[in-house]
Formats: structure tokens, C-alpha cells, sequence
């Protein structure tokens, strides 16, 4: 296994700085966060982030973004794209990108559910898949799509569904511990066996459940908040240990988005604990 950051998780950074303190670290690889964002008045995870590159004008940025990677000596596990799968024009621009970065693999957005019904949004995606699959396969690459909470994916008894009969060298799955805390979580090996060939990334983030209040009733109301990794209701050693008994070898994309530790220091204790794991799977 080798351990990239995503770079949704580091807000405060410019992206110099971000491949700078990653390959600093001993960090393998970097996964950019790229669409358009809103402004704010402090960089945050999903508004002002200073690590995202703009969808538009991405082609302008390609040499810039290969630049900083490559001299930093890191690799890209994949591009972090927020494009829904729908969207031909922009998936082909990102798949276009992901080429010429020799990337490898970007991510395609599902659609989140709905008041449609499941069994009409799960077909349009399906149909939307299959182009983003012959497409992908004329790049050379692999659109990636990911078990995510609240969408038509969120397990991969789902996205096994979705994919199933594509070809998996265009199109995979991510497998994403911290989403499935909140939604869809199965059995990891299961999982992994499920999806087979299709396993084709991994993001490790972590989330707990607290009780926020409770109805008129009485009732508790539950929410979820991301958390550290060691802190959160996953069990990661189980999680990457069941990935290595699966022979899984490819990336560990950590997204952090707990706020607990300065951003440096939860980096350098999110790689410290995940090497430590690596290492005591032999």
C-alpha cells in the first residue's frame, strides 16, 4: 500500500506548500481536489480551499500542477474531481486532464438521492456510466466512482450493481472507510470480494456518530462529525488489514477532516499510525 493526502483536507495550504510539506512528511503521493468553489472569508474544506485547482481554465494549470507533483518527487494516486457523471462535457475534459497528467484515475460524482424514484436515478446513472466507461477507455484511464452517504452508491452491494459488466479498466470503485460510518457499511473483506477487479482506490477518513438533541418526544436525534482516525467509530487496523488479506497493494488516500490537531501535526500523526499498521501487517 502507498499513502496519499487529498487535498479537500488541506485548506490552509497553497498547493507549493501542500507538496512541499507532503513530500517533507514522507508522504507517497498527493490527489488534487479540482472543481470551481465559492469564496470565503477563511480557507475551509469545501469553500476557499487554497490546495484546489479551478475547473475553469484546468488546461492552463495542467503544466503547473505535473510541475510541483513531479518536482516534489511525489506521485498522483488520482485527481479528486467533483463533475457529475452526467455532465458529458465536463467528464471528458477531466478524463482529458487525467490523461495528459498521467494520473491514471479521476473521480466521477453519482447522483445524490432524491424525491425521483431510486430504480429511475440508478438507471440514468447506469446509462451515463456506460459513456463515461468508453470514454475513459479512449484516454487510457479510469473514472472512479465512489461509495459515498446519501447517494445512489453509498455500499458496494450498490456500486457492484452499478458496474458490474464494464470494463474494470475504465471504470472502478472507491472504497471509502469514513462514508461508510455514516451510510453503507458491509463486511470490509466482504466488500473487497464483492467488487473484485472494480476495487480500485481507497479513501480512509473516520467518523463518530453523537447525540445532538432529541425530538418532542424524546427521542434522540443522532449526527454525524468527522473525526480523527484513531478516533473515530471505524476501526482503520481492521479496515487495512482486511485490505491486505484481499492483496489489495495500490493507494490509501487519506481525506482528514477532523479539525482536533493543527493541520501539519495531523498529517505527520495520520502517516506515523498508518505506517505503524503497514508494518505490523508484514
Amino acid at each position: 500500500m502507498r499513502f496519499s493526502v487529498f487535498t479537500a483536507s488541506t485548506p490552509e495550504w497553497t498547493p507549493a506548500e501542500v507538496t512541499a510539506i507532503l513530500a517533507y512528511q514522507g508522504w507517497d503521493g498527493v490527489e488534487w481536489r479540482i472543481t470551481d468553489q465559492d469564496d470565503a472569508p477563511d480557507p475551509g474544506f469545501w469553500a476557499g480551499n487554497r490546495a484546489t485547482w479551478p475547473l475553469t481554465g484546468l488546461e492552463e494549470s495542467l503544466p503547473a500542477i505535473a510541475r510541483l507533483t513531479r518536482e516534489a518527487g511525489l506521485d498522483f494516486s488520482a485527481l479528486g474531481g467533483y463533475v457529475p457523471c452526467h455532465d458529458r462535457p465536463g467528464v471528458e475534459r477531466m478524463l482529458a486532464a487525467t490523461a495528459w497528467l498521467g494520473a491514471g484515475r479521476v473521480r466521477v460524482t453519482m447522483p445524490a438521492l432524491s424525491r425521483a424514484d431510486y430504480r429511475e436515478l440508478f438507471a440514468a446513472t447506469r446509462r451515463d456510466l456506460e459513456w463515461v466507461a468508453g470514454r475513459a477507455a479512449r484516454h487510457g484511464v479510469t473514472a472512479l466512482v465512489e461509495l459515498h452517504h446519501r447517494t445512489v452508491v453509498a455500499s458496494a452491494s450498490a456500486a457492484i450493481r452499478l458496474v458490474d459488466g464494464l470494463d474494470p479498466a475504465a471504470v472502478g470503485v472507491i472504497h471509502d472507510l469514513g462514508n461508510l460510518v455514516v451510510e453503507g457499511r458491509e463486511d470490509y473483506l466482504a466488500g473487497f470480494q464483492m467488487l473484485g477487479p472494480y476495487l480500485a482506490h481507497v479513501h480512509v477518513k473516520n467518523a463518530a456518530w453523537h447525540r445532538t438533541g432529541y425530538t418532542p418526544d424524546g427521542s434522540s436525534i443522532w449526527t454525524e462529525e468527522w473525526a480523527t482516525l484513531r478516533d473515530g467509530q471505524a476501526d482503520v487496523e481492521a479496515y487495512l488489514r482486511a485490505l491486505h488479506r484481499h492483496g489489495y497493494e495500490g493507494w490509501v488516500t487519506v481525506e482528514d477532516f477532523s479539525t482536533v490537531l493543527p493541520l501539519e501535526d495531523r498529517l505527520r500523526d495520520n502517516l506515523a499510525y498508518l505506517r505503524a499498521i503497514r508494518q505490523r501487517l508484514g
